[in-house]
C-alpha cells in the first residue's frame, strides 16, 4: 500500500522504563514525514500508580493479574487525560485524529527465551482508551516482531532513519529513557548500507532509583549530584562486566535485568562501603561508558551523536558521553527540530501511521526479527 499524500494527524503516547510518567504529541504528518509537532504534554503518573507498576516489574507480587488488569486502566486514563490535553492544545476534535499509537507500560520483555520463544507485555486498556477518547488506538506494537523471532524491540530506528539520517555523515542516535538503546544510520547516500539499532544497557533508569533513595528526588538534576562525586573505579569495572554489554545485537534488555536488585548485588561483590553521592557518580559512569562502547564497537570512529529521551537533558552525562566520544559530535535531538522528550512518543505516532496504512514498522536488522511486519492490534473508535 502507498501512503496518501494528503496531511493527517496521529497522537503518540509513550511510557517508558523510566516509570516518570506519559509523553504525548500531536502530529500532522505530510506523505511519509512529520511536517509538524501540534501540541506536546506530559504528565507524571501519580505516586501510588508509579509504586504499583514497579512491583509489577518484579515476579514475586502477590494476586498480580488482578493488580496488573487495574494498572492497566489507570494507564489508559492517564493516557485518555494527556489526549484531551493534546486535542485542547492543538484546538482539534477528536475527529481529526486518525489514531493513537499507544505503548502501554511494560512490566516484562522476555522476548527469547529457552526454547527459542519469548513473550513481550506491556500494561494498558486499549478499548478503554478507545472508548474514553472517541479515537481509534492502535496497541501491542511489540508481539508480532517477537512472533516473528524478532527481539520487539528496539522499534523506534526504523522512525530515526526517516526523520535524523544525514546524506553524507553515519548518524547515531542515543535514547537514554530507563533503559538506552542506539539507532545507528549509515549516509542515506550508500545504497547498501544497512541501518542498526540496540538495546546498550542501563539508561536512566538506576541512576534515578539511586538518587530516589537517597536524596528523595526523583532524578538527579542536570546530574548535578554525579557531577560532585568521585567514580569507585572497582565498582565501575564490576557493574561494567555484565555479560548483556558485551553481548552482539540484535539485544533488549529491561528492568527484568537492570534492577535494584541487580545493583545491590553488585555493590556486595565489591565488598566495599561507598558513600552513596559516588555510587550516584559511578551509576552515571556506566550510563556513559555503556553507550559509548556501543558506538564505538558499532558505529565507526566519527560521525554525529543525537542524544534524546530525559537522559539529553543530564548535563554531566552529555558531557562524559562528549569526553568519551571526542569524534563524535553530541547534541541534543533538539538541533534536528524534534526535542528530545518528543521524539519517543513521535515514534510511536508513527507507528500506528505505519500500521492503518497496512505498512511494516520494524527493521528486521534490527530486531532479529524473521522479515518486515505490520505492527499492532487496532481498536475501532
Amino acid at each position: 500500500m502507498q501512503l496518501v499524500t494528503m496531511p493527517e494527524h496521529f497522537i503518540g503516547l509513550m511510557s517508558g522504563t523510566s516509570l516518570d510518567g506519559v509523553d504525548g504529541v500531536l502530529v500532522r504528518w505530510q506523505a511519509d514525514q512529520p511536517s509538524q509537532v501540534l501540541a506536546y504534554a506530559c504528565q507524571p503518573f501519580p505516586a501510588p500508580l508509579r509504586q504499583e507498576l514497579l512491583a509489577l516489574n518484579s515476579p514475586d507480587g502477590v494476586n498480580e493479574l488482578h493488580r496488573a488488569a487495574l494498572a492497566g486502566n489507570a494507564i489508559s486514563r492517564a493516557y485518555a487525560a494527556v489526549v484531551r490535553q493534546l486535542l485542547q492544545q492543538a484546538d482539534l476534535p477528536p475527529s481529526a485524529v486518525r489514531a493513537i499509537g499507544a505503548h502501554g507500560q511494560t512490566v516484562r520483555h522476555q522476548p527469547q527465551l529457552h526454547d527459542g520463544t519469548g513473550y513481550t507485555l506491556q500494561l494498558q486498556n486499549p478499548a478503554l482508551l478507545a472508548e474514553a477518547t472517541g479515537i481509534t488506538v492502535v496497541a501491542d506494537l511489540r508481539s508480532r516482531d517477537v512472533a516473528a523471532a524478532g527481539q520487539g524491540a528496539p522499534l523506534v530506528p526504523a522512525f530515526h532513519q526517516g526523520v535524523f539520517a544525514d546524506a553524507q555523515t553515519t548518524t547515531v542516535v542515543l535514547n537514554i529513557g530507563g533503559i538506552a538503546n542506539l539507532s545507528i544510520l549509515p549516509p542515506s547516500t550508500q545504497a547498501d548500507a544497512v541501518s542498526l539499532g540496540f538495546d546498550c544497557g542501563p539508561g536512566n533508569a538506576l541512576m534515578d532509583w539511586w538518587c530516589l533513595q537517597h536524596t528523595g528526588a526523583a532524578y538527579d538534576d542536570q546530574g548535578r549530584w554525579a557531577a560532585g562525586g568521585q567514580v569507585h573505579p572497582a565498582l565501575l569495572q564490576q557493574l561494567l562486566a555484565e555479560p548483556f554489554l558485551q553481548q552482539p545485537p540484535p539485544k533488549s534488555t529491561g528492568r527484568d535485568l537492570f534492577n535494584p536488585h541487580w545493583l545491590q548485588a553488585q555493590l556486595q561483590r565489591v565488598a566495599a562501603t561507598i558513600p552513596a553521592q559516588d555510587v550516584q557518580t559511578t551509576l552515571t559512569a556506566l550510563t556513559a561508558h555503556s553507550c559509548a562502547d556501543a558506538v564505538q564497537r558499532h558505529a565507526g570512529d566519527s560521525g554525529r551523536l543525537l542524544v534524546c529521551g530525559g537522559g539529553a537533558l543530564n548535563t554531566e552525562l552529555m558531557r562524559q558521553l562528549q569526553t568519551l566520544l571526542p569524534a563524535y559530535i553530541v547534541t541534543s535531538t533538539a538541533a534536528q527540530g524534534l526535542p528530545p522528550l518528543q521524539v519517543e512518543a513521535a515514534a510511536f505516532a508513527w507507528l500506528a501511521r505505519q500500521c492503518l496504512h497496512g505498512l511494516p514498522g520494524n527493521l528486521p536488522t534490527v530486531t532479529g526479527a524473521k522479515g518486515p511486519r505490520i505492527l499492532g492490534a487496532i481498536y475501532p473508535a
